[in-house]
């Protein structure tokens, strides 16, 4: 399946006219300011849009060494204004104007002129990790795609849309945190892949709402299943056994991507054990529902979520704790 190309309205006046509507649809603080922020201004402006929206983030950077949290602001600003540019206006193509107009804007921020807050802080973070554009360029694609594509064929195309929708989050990771090779790059593909169907089979009902229906339509028709079957939200035994087999196979890619915890340093290593488990907990809760997704989202409650940060956190610390006992002479 072909990428989603750029589109762009055929003359300014409907250009403009779209991303006024767009913007419309968005919080005021999304728009380009009259005056361009400082770094530190820019920085401050990152940092409260991810610590306001991601319940998580905090659990995410306790171990990342201060001076890379930064540019994990930047990064997730980025991630979260170009999702909502194409999600929260409900507009194809006002949603499409507005990414054309952030796409250009990461090409002037890689040539030097920028004047929104994310991309002020996203220079910096560019500079200081070398990070090239492709990562950025590619999440645009996927946010495209969104408005234009509704149903997948076979597995490969929806893995097709996860190698712009996903992998290249976990790429940026990698880059922030000094480890930019094809091997990690290849691993981590398959966590944020895994991650990424995880949280397709969690929604499938949500994702409806929006006329999106991830299930390769090859593996529904093997298994007897219609979108007729998601409408009426009544999960046949035909749904359960299609779902029990992309459940394993997410199960695959999550097995395939587990062997970077320990290619990286022990503050990475620990959001990736955080967030392997957390998406194999999500397949668990699939499975504990018996497969059906249908009558109700399931979820991680609040204690799974603790446990898996005390386990996730305890298993990274015990062997530090070892080798300080065997130091002191002392049992750990």
């Amino acid at each position: 399946m072909t990428p989603a190309t750029l589109h762009t309205p055929q003359d300014a006046d409907t250009q403009a006219s779209l991303l006024a509507r767009g913007w419309s649809a968005l919080p005021a603080s999304y728009r380009l300011p009259q005056v361009t922020p400082s770094l530190a201004e820019a920085q401050a402006w990152c940092r409260e849009l991810a610590e306001s929206h991601y319940e998580n983030f905090h659990v995410a950077t306790w171990f990342l060494p201060k001076p890379l949290i930064p540019h994990f602001h930047a990064i997730y600003a980025y991630c979260r204004v170009s999702d909502d540019l194409g999600d929260e206006v409900g507009d194809r193509d006002a949603s499409l104007a507005l990414l054309d107009w952030w796409d250009r804007e990461l090409d002037a921020c890689y040539e030097g002129r920028v004047h929104h807050p994310v991309f002020v802080a996203l220079a910096e973070t560019i500079r200081a990790c070398s990070i090239p554009k492709e990562p950025f360029a590619d999440l645009l694609i996927a946010f495209r795609q969104d408005q234009m594509v509704t149903r997948y064929r076979t597995m490969q195309d929806v893995l097709g849309y996860c190698r712009y929708s996903a992998n290249p989050v976990g790429r940026l990771v990698l880059y922030i945190c000094g480890h930019a090779d094809e091997e990690r790059f290849r691993l981590s593909d398959a966590t944020c892949s895994a991650l990424q169907l995880a949280n397709f089979w969690q929604d499938i009902r949500v994702d409806w709402k929006k006329d999106r229906v991830y299930l390769p339509q090859e593996d529904m028709q093997r298994f007897g299943v219609s979108d007729q079957t998601i409408a009426e939200g009544i999960a046949t035994p035909q749904f359960k056994a299609l779902l029990r087999h992309e459940v394993d196979f997410a199960r695959s890619l999550f097995e395939e991507g587990l062997p970077l915890i320990d290619m990286v340093g022990r503050e990475l290593a620990l959001d990736l054990d955080l967030f392997s488990r957390g998406g194999l907990a999500i397949l668990h809760a699939i499975e504990k529902q018996d497969f059906d997704v249908l009558r109700a989202r399931p979820a991680l409650s609040k204690s799974t979520k603790l446990s898996l940060v005390v386990r996730a956190v305890s298993g990274k610390l015990l062997p530090f704790l070892r080798l300080r006992a065997r130091s002191t002479g002392k049992a750990a």
